[in-house]
C-alpha cells in the first residue's frame, strides 16, 4: 500500500489519466494539458467538497441550538412542570446537557474510528431526536433532564467529528474558511433558539414546540450523511485505499487524485495500525501536539466565554436592559465575529487569529475591571460593562472561538486524531461545567474586579502559549503538518 502512491507524477505518465478527465469539465481538462507539459494543475475545486461540509455543520448548528433552547423558554418549562423557584431544578435543566457533552465526547475515538464519519454523525443525530423528544412531551422534571442527558451525548459527539470531518474532505487552501462554517453554524443555532424561543412567555406549552422543532435538522443530518462521502482519510487508514482513491476524486477531482493518495502514504509512516491506547497520547512523540491541543481548549475556557454566554442577561438586566435584547446583541457580536474569521482564516492564518482574539479578549476584561472599579460612574460604568462584553464576544469569534477545533485536527496525526479530540473536549467540557458553575459563586466571593482580572489574565496567558508552542497550519496539507510536527523518530 505504501509502495503504491509513492510518486504522483510518474503514476499519470503511466496511466491512463483520461479516466479521470470527465468530458464536461473544461477547466479540468484544461489542467490536465498543463500538467502533462509540465505546469502546476493549481488548487482542487472547493465546490466539490462544499456539499459535505455544508450537511456535516448541521451537528454545530444543533448543538448551539441545544445550549440556547432553555433560554428564554425555562422560566415557562418551570412553571409548566412546577418547579419554578427552585433555583437547583433550573440549574440542573440548563446544565444537564453539559454532564451529557462529557460522556459522548468519551466516545469520540471509539466511534468515529470504528464506524467511521458518517455513522458517527448519524449516532450523534439519535439521541438527539430521541432526547428533544422526550423533552417536548415530558410532564415532570426527571423527564425534562433525562432528555437534556440524552440531547448532550449527541451535543458531546457531533461538533467534535465535524471538525475532524471538515479538516479531512476540505482541500488545504479552504480548510480554515470551511472549519469556520462551524462556528458560524452554531451562532445561527444559538440565534435560532432565541428566537424561536421569544413566544414561549405569552404562549402556554410553546416551549414544547421549541424542542420538537430542533428534531427537523437532526432527521436531516442523518438521513443527508448517506449521501455524503465518507473521510478518505479514515478510509486510508482501514486499508481501503481504493474506496479513498474513489472518494477523493469526487471532493477534489481526478486531477488531484494521486498526489492526494502520495501524501496520505506519505504520512503514513508504518505506524501499528492497533487501537490506540490512551497512554500513547502522553507519551513519546504524540505528547506535544496533545498538551497543545489540551491547553488550548482550556485557556479557550478559563477566559471566562461561556460564563459570559451563560450569564450575560444577568449582567445586561443590571443596567436595565432586557434579555432578549441582550442575547440578541450578544448573538450579532459572535455571529459577526466568525463571519469576519471565515474571510480571514485562510488569508492570516490560524496562529495570527488566535493571538489576535485573545489580545483582544484581554482588552476586554480590562474593560470589565474598570468598569467594576471606582475609576468609572454613572453612564460610564454602563458603556464599559456592556461593551466590553460585546467587543468579548466578538474578539471570541475572531479566533478562540473557531481556531482551536479545526487547528486540533490539523495537527494531530491521522492516526491518534479522533482519540486526542475526545481527551481534549473532555478537558473542554470539564473546565466548562466548573466554570460555569463557580461563575455566580465566585462572583460573589471575590467580586466582579478580581474575577475579571483572573478572566484577563488567563487570555493574556493564552497569547504567551499560542506564540511560542502553535504551528501555522495555514496552507498546508494534513500530511505535511503531520511530517512537520512529528519527524521519525
Amino acid at each position: 500500500m505504501r509502495g503504491r502512491y509513492v510518486d504522483a507524477a510518474s503514476m499519470y505518465k503511466r496511466g491512463a489519466s483520461r479516466d479521470y478527465i470527465n468530458a464536461n469539465d473544461k477547466e479540468e481538462s484544461s489542467a490536465l494539458v498543463h500538467f502533462l507539459n509540465g505546469k502546476d494543475v493549481g488548487n482542487p475545486p472547493w465546490r466539490r467538497s462544499l456539499p459535505h461540509v455544508l450537511v456535516a455543520t448541521l451537528s454545530s448548528f444543533l448543538f448551539g441550538y441545544h445550549l440556547g433552547v432553555v433560554n428564554e423558554t425555562l422560566e415557562s418549562i418551570s412553571l409548566d412542570l412546577g418547579f419554578i423557584g427552585n433555583t437547583l431544578a433550573e440549574g440542573l435543566v440548563v446544565s444537564t446537557c453539559l454532564g451529557g457533552a462529557f460522556i459522548g465526547c468519551l466516545f469520540i475515538g471509539w466511534i468515529a474510528d470504528g464506524v467511521g464519519h458518517r455513522r458517527a454523525f448519524q449516532l450523534c443525530a439519535l439521541p438527539m431526536i430521541i432526547g428533544a423528544s422526550m423533552s417536548a412531551t415530558t410532564k415532570s422534571l426527571w423527564g425534562m433532564l433525562l432528555g437534556r442527558l440524552f440531547v448532550g451525548t449527541g451535543m458531546g459527539l457531533g461538533p467534535p467529528v465535524a471538525a475532524l470531518y471538515v479538516a479531512e474532505v476540505s482541500p488545504a487552501f479552504v480548510r480554515g474558511t470551511f472549519g469556520s462554517f462551524t462556528q458560524i453554524a452554531t451562532c445561527l443555532g444559538l440565534m435560532a433558539a432565541l428566537f424561536i424561543g421569544i413566544p414561549a412567555k405569552e404562549i402556554v406549552g410553546w416551549w414544547r414546540m421549541c424542542f420538537w422543532v430542533s428534531t427537523v435538522p437532526a432527521a436531516v443530518l442523518a438521513l443527508s450523511m448517506e449521501f455524503c462521502t465518507e473521510s478518505p482519510h479514515w478510509l486510508f487508514k482501514r486499508g481501503r485505499g481504493v474506496e479513498a482513491e474513489v472518494v477523493f476524486e469526487k471532493l477534489l477531482g481526478g486531477l488531484h487524485v494521486k498526489s492526494a493518495m502520495a501524501e496520505l502514504s506519505r504520512s503514513d509512516r508504518g505506524d501499528d495500525k492497533d487501537t490506540v491506547k490512551l497512554s500513547e497520547l502522553f507519551n513519546g512523540r504524540h505528547f506535544k501536539v496533545v498538551f497543545i491541543g489540551s491547553t488550548l481548549f482550556a485557556l479557550q475556557q478559563l477566559s471566562g466565554i461561556n460564563a459570559v454566554f451563560y450569564f450575560s442577561s444577568t449582567v445586561f438586566k443590571s443596567f436595565g436592559v432586557p434579555s432578549d435584547l441582550a442575547n440578541i446583541c450578544v448573538g450579532i457580536a459572535n455571529l459577526l465575529g466568525s463571519l469576519i474569521a471565515t474571510i480571514l482564516m485562510d488569508k492570516l492564518g490560524r496562529k495570527v487569529l488566535l493571538l489576535g482574539s485573545f489580545s483582544g479578549m484581554a482588552v476586554s476584561m480590562g474593560l470589565e475591571v474598570i468598569a467594576a472599579s471606582s475609576f468609572a460612574s454613572g453612564s460610564g460604568v454602563l458603556y464599559l460593562s456592556v461593551g466590553g462584553m460585546l467587543l468579548f464576544v466578538l474578539t471570541f469569534a475572531l479566533g478562540a472561538g473557531p481556531v482551536p477545533g479545526l487547528l486540533l485536527s490539523e495537527i494531530f496525526p491521522s492516526r491518534i486524531r479522533a482519540n486526542a479530540m475526545a481527551f481534549c473536549m473532555a478537558v473542554h467540557w470539564v473546565i466548562n461545567f466548573f466554570v460555569g458553575l463557580l461563575f455566580l459563586r465566585l462572583l460573589e466571593q471575590i467580586g466582579a474586579q478580581v474575577l475579571y482580572t483572573i478572566f484577563g489574565a488567563f487570555c493574556l496567558l493564552a497569547v504567551f502559549f499560542v506564540k511560542s508552542n502553535v504551528l501555522e497550519t495555514k496552507g498546508k496539507s494534513l500530511q505535511e503538518i503531520e511530517i512537520a510536527l512529528l519527524p521519525l523518530e
